[in-house]
């Protein structure tokens, strides 16, 4: 077996921050890759909201946590990893770009495809908006369209058909300087629409088209592909948080009893415990630590409380599929992941919506230490492995290493601070 070459992932969501760090080993025969979870780490978000860091200092805790957490899992010292990047701000367009091919006589190189790229992506932005992705859909060689791979073609005139995604810059610089607080550089910024899909969706479903709605804690996600490539993408600001804010209102209870009764009813409901007869209606809440309340009706929980907020969800979800003109465009239909799509009856609220087959996405494609991974919620620091699983990195060059990392937060941290004030 070939060396293993260390990767790593950095999910920071308004409900979660959770550091996945993996093995990649080629299979010497097949050349095949596979992905090895060796450690992993969630703790609850701080200074995270819908999607946005609104408080350095609390994300900066909470991130160092989860990351030394997974650190002594695996044995490694993060220098390095893949971050997810969510929030409102995000937006995406698609552009077009052309260049003659610099050899009309030969074929098509490299920096050919590399031009029409860069070509595709000079776009006039704010200056209040910075390029996060410029993901090629399709290329046009002398008119022939549909190509996936244009080089080693030969042509004269070389286009491309580009999706672009960009985000606010004071969300890309809040990210950056979190981060290196912690003392870690960033691989990459990847969108986390973009990373869920990674996990979640089949090479047929992208090729046939579908739609991926990663319903977060603060926002939802929706990347859409049609013929391969991916044609849409964007963030709604509405999450999971708002159900549980509607059972906190609606029951008059705390939000963190809110929250065990959503866990309640979605795990009872996964596994068919619920009695959906008039005469067993009502569920006993008091078992499950909710002082507040002893006894309620699943029907007003379910379909007075949660199943209007999830149409709300999956209303917004339609709404931006026309306006991008692709609701007709998704046979292959919804993949419903992230936290939110493990909620009671978000399957069929999002089949009533948006009249397309519905599935939940279960993160696939990893190995390794994946018993409490393989959910709905971990599809973003999942797919970010697979992401950079696939990016191409200079031989000998790690994202780990085996030194110490001085911590800039804490009392060690401040303690360095210190002394670095009293140095001349």
């Amino acid at each position: 077996m070939s060396k293993a070459r260390i990767i790593s992932a950095v999910e920071l969501g308004s409900s979660k921050i959770s550091t996945l760090i993996a093995q990649v080993q080629q299979d010497p025969n097949t050349y095949e890759e596979s992905v090895n979870v060796i450690g992993v780490s969630s703790v609850n978000s701080k200074g995270v909201k819908k999607g946005q860091i609104i408080n350095i200092e609390e994300t900066v805790e909470a991130a160092i946590e989860s990351i030394e957490s997974a650190e002594r899992m695996a044995g490694y010292n993060l220098d390095s990893a893949f971050l997810s990047l969510g929030g409102a701000s995000v937006v995406s367009q698609n552009s077009h770009g052309v260049v003659a091919v610099s050899d009309p006589d030969g074929e098509i190189k490299e920096p050919d495809v590399d031009r029409v790229i860069e070509a595709a992506s000079a776009i006039s932005l704010p200056a209040s908006r910075e390029l996060v992705h410029v993901i090629p859909r399709e290329y046009t060689v002398d008119g022939e369209g549909g190509v996936k791979d244009p080089i080693g073609m030969s042509g004269v005139r070389l286009e491309v058909e580009t999706h672009l995604v960009t985000a606010s810059t004071s969300s890309i610089k809040n990210i950056k300087k979190a981060v290196n607080e912690i003392g870690v550089n960033i691989e990459e910024l990847v969108f986390s629409g973009l990373a869920a899909s990674e996990a979640v969706a089949t090479p047929t479903e992208k090729e046939l088209g579908c739609v991926v709605i990663d319903i977060g804690g603060g926002t939802t996600s929706l990347t859409v592909f049609k013929d391969g490539s991916l044609a849409y993408s964007g963030v709604i600001p509405i999450g999971a948080k708002n159900v549980t804010n509607d059972l906190a209102i609606g029951l008059r209870i705390s939000l963190e009893s809110a929250e065990k009764v959503k866990l309640f009813l979605s795990k009872a409901d996964k596994d068919k415990q619920l009695k959906k007869t008039p005469e067993e209606d009502s569920v006993d809440l008091s078992r499950e630590g909710v002082e507040e309340i002893k006894k309620v009706s699943r029907k007003t929980l379910v379909e007075g409380i949660i199943r209007p907020r999830l149409n709300e969800i999956f209303s917004m979800v339609g709404l931006e599929l026309e306006k991008a003109g692709l609701a007709n465009s998704i046979p292959s239909g919804v993949i419903v992941t992230g936290g939110g799509a493990e909620t009671v009856g978000v399957v069929e609220s999002a089949k009533r919506t948006l009249a397309l087959p519905v599935r939940i996405g279960i993160p696939r494609g990893i190995g390794g230490l994946v018993d409490d991974i393989l959910t709905p919620s971990f599809a973003v620091p999942v797919g970010l492995l697979i992401y950079a699983s696939k990016r191409q990195v200079p031989e000998n060059v790690s994202s780990f290493s085996k030194k110490l990392r001085l911590p800039t937060k804490g009392i060690i941290g401040k303690l360095i601070e210190s002394i670095k004030e009293l140095l001349p």
